[in-house]
């Protein structure tokens, strides 16, 4: 009984937590300006199913492909072996499936056990593909000590928790054959059994492992759910919204501010009669001037450097990494709401996205190619920060770059971006 209570407290402190956290997050994306991305849900559906859940955009890499599914597919299926240790904690029942599941039990038990095999592999495979075959992708001067840290406090993690859970296994099969306590002949070990032999006979030690390695899986799993909010893994949460609101337009198509839209209606029809815009700024100088879903894809960002390594600007020695880009944007929205936990819904500092964490040179680096888009596992689009921070440097401050601005002054003053009159446009034929 003392047991139970211990682990109810553990799991409303855990759940509490959790929830202060992902509240905080959610108040912080709202932080954003509003937009629409309920269009189409048969399409935005479709496109969850394909990215999110199917993992389509992995396979450009297979081996990561492969690695990510095994470590995917055995996070979410084992989870149903923590569902039954959250009752068993619970209600002081052991294995309490195992009667009402019969023989399928035994057969998802064992599955669970093939699955923690396979993500134990990926997790090795990718701990020795960051520290030891040092990707390039891995590289680069946003991924600090911090990143380069949760990277692999992650895999470490996931490597002890499916350790302790064959290792519980292989001492509660041990129990099992013994006959021993509440230790009913439930579930199948086809991993663990193997490791069972390297366990004592003393029925009492085995207890103790069997107990010490279910109370560290689920401690762990717990500890683990109320470190996403501060990891970059937060993304399994949050990529499939990400997914589901994803921009539907053509790539490369931009958005018009309504604002400039009606001035030019205006301009062009004297009888247009626009409806009421607010207009707070043009463009994006700080990350409340971006959209909640800018903000949801800072927060989602793996951090996996697949649209560093396709940026063309970036693999020519530019300084733009569309990866900082949006790493850049988490840390400011961060900051604010932090500063907003200390000093109250008026929080202001002196501090801005535009030259405090990004600077000019990474933004006109940008070619607005969209291959980052095109890259990113979880359809984040760093691009939409870039444009929408280029606005505000173009349209309010009019500090654009001398080649932009020639041709600013050639489309006002020539009607094209060339300084040729249009009386002189096709002057070029008659030398041919």
């Amino acid at each position: 009984m003392i047991g139970q209570i211990i682990f109810i407290l553990i799991l409303a402190a855990a759940i509490w937590l959790f929830s202060k956290n992902v509240a905080k997050i959610r108040r912080n994306i709202l932080l954003g300006r509003d937009v629409d991305r309920s269009d189409n849900p048969g399409e935005r559906w479709k496109t969850m199913a394909m990215v999110a859940l199917g993992q389509s955009k992995m396979g450009k890499r297979p081996l990561a492909a492969v690695m990510h599914v095994f470590i995917y597919v055995g996070f979410v299926i084992i989870n149903i072996e923590v569902l039954e240790i959250l009752i068993d904690g619970v209600s002081g029942s052991h294995r309490i499936f195992s009667h009402p599941l019969g023989g399928l039990y035994g057969m998802l038990i064992g599955g669970f056990e093939f699955l923690a095999v396979l993500v134990l592999v990926a997790c090795v495979t990718f701990l020795i593909r960051r520290n030891i075959g040092r990707l390039k992708r891995f590289s680069g001067v946003e991924m600090t000590e911090w990143p380069r840290s949760d990277a692999n406090y992650i895999l470490i993690i996931e490597i002890l928790l499916m350790t302790a859970f064959l290792t519980m296994n292989a001492a509660d099969h041990k129990l099992q054959l013994l006959n021993y306590a509440h230790y009913i002949r439930a579930g199948s070990f086809p991993v663990s059994s193997i490791l069972s032999p390297l366990l004592p006979d003393n029925a009492a030690s085995l207890e103790m492992i069997e107990r010490g390695c279910w109370w560290f899986h689920i401690i762990g799993i717990l500890a683990f759910l109320n470190y996403l909010p501060y990891s970059k893994h937060f993304h399994i949460l949050l990529a499939f919204p990400n997914v589901y609101y994803s921009n539907l337009n053509p790539k490369g198509k931009f958005t018009n501010m309504a604002s400039v839209t009606n001035e030019v209606k205006a301009m062009l029809d004297p009888s247009f009669v626009p409806e009421p815009v607010e207009v707070t700024r043009f463009g994006a100088k700080d990350v409340t001037d971006l959209t909640w879903k800018n903000l949801m894809e800072a927060y989602t960002c793996t951090e996996c450097g697949r649209c560093t390594s396709v940026c063309p600007a970036n693999q020519t020695g530019k300084l733009l990494s569309p990866r900082k880009i949006m790493m850049d944007t988490r840390d400011r929205i961060s900051e604010i709401g932090k500063g907003i936990d200390k000093n109250g819904k008026d929080f202001k500092d002196d501090k801005t996205l535009l030259d405090n964490y990004i600077t000019r040179e990474e933004l006109w680096a940008c070619t607005t190619c969209n291959a980052c888009t095109d890259a990113c596992p979880v359809n984040i689009n760093p691009l939409e920060i870039i444009t929408e921070m280029r606005r505000y440097i173009v349209m309010e401050e009019s500090q654009a770059p001398a080649s932009l601005n020639n041709m600013f002054g050639n489309v006002e003053n020539n009607g094209a971006p060339w300084k040729y009159s249009a009386a002189d446009r096709f002057n070029w034929k008659e030398s041919h």
